[in-house]
């Protein structure tokens, strides 16, 4: 069973930097692909981020964070992290990270492994 466990979130300003962190007790964590995901409200979950499994060579981004945010992994610390750069208020959600079974980050039926998530808040 893989449990991503989510950390990083706060509240920061408008065009500050924010780093989001997620990892997993066993140690194939990053054999899967992980993905970023956020929910406001009774909103659905977006997928704003994703990598894929082992060396994540296939990155995948939201049309409303690319250029923006930034995912990677990093093998020895067994983390994925998402780094959000130039925070708007509108980037204000709960932060979901979830590991897929598939090599496209942006399968959205491969993510079958959820955090419980990390709350984002950006004011203006």
């Amino acid at each position: 069973q893989v449990q991503p466990v989510e950390s990083g979130g706060g509240l920061v300003q408008a065009g500050d930097s924010l780093r989001l962190s997620c990892t997993a007790s066993i140690r194939s964590f990053l054999d899967f692909g992980v993905g970023w995901f956020r929910q406001t409200g009774a909103n659905e979950r977006e997928l704003v981020a994703g990598i894929s499994p082992y060396d994540g060579e296939v990155t995948y981004y939201a049309d409303s964070v690319r250029g923006r945010f930034i995912i990677s992994k990093d093998r020895a610390k067994n983390t994925a992290y998402l780094l959000m750069n130039s925070l708007k208020p509108e980037d204000t959600a709960v932060y979901v990270c979830a590991a897929s079974r598939f090599s496209s980050p942006a399968n959205l039926g491969g993510y079958d492994f959820w955090g419980q998530g990390t709350q984002v808040n950006v004011s203006s």
